[in-house]
């Protein structure tokens, strides 16, 4: 089965950074688009920010001109580099990617990272 390890989640202090990293492994012909998604007490799934196979990104206004989605295709590995934190960041961040998992497997298969805290606060 694929696996998402993600890592790089903390604690930090109010306009501090932290660079999550999400790598995927396991057997499967190609990832599509990856993304990181937050999840606050109280608060539904948000998505944060979101990466094409060709480079398109996409960014949740609240984040944008903070956060920095990119990713490394031959590693497998999507990064969200997140500066000027705000105690309102702070929440559980998930990594996602839709994964085919054959050549030509359709609809493509999503699969989640584990989660890692991320707690902005002084």
């Amino acid at each position: 089965q694929v696996q998402l390890v993600e890592s790089g989640g903390g604690l930090v202090q109010p306009g501090g950074s932290l660079r999550l990293s999400c790598a995927a492994s396991g057997s499967f012909f190609s990832i599509n688009a990856m993304g990181w998604y937050r999840q606050a007490p109280g608060k539904e799934r948000e998505l944060v920010a979101a990466i094409t196979s060709i480079g398109i990104t996409n960014y949740a206004d609240s984040v944008k001109g903070r956060f920095t989605i990119s990713r490394d295709t031959a590693k497998n590995t999507v990064y969200l580099q997140m500066n000027s934190l705000k105690p309102e960041d702070t929440a559980v961040y998930y990594c996602n990617a839709g994964i085919e998992r054959r050549y030509g497997s359709r609809p493509l298969t999503s699969y989640w990272g584990q989660g890692t805290q991320v707690t902005v606060s002084s």
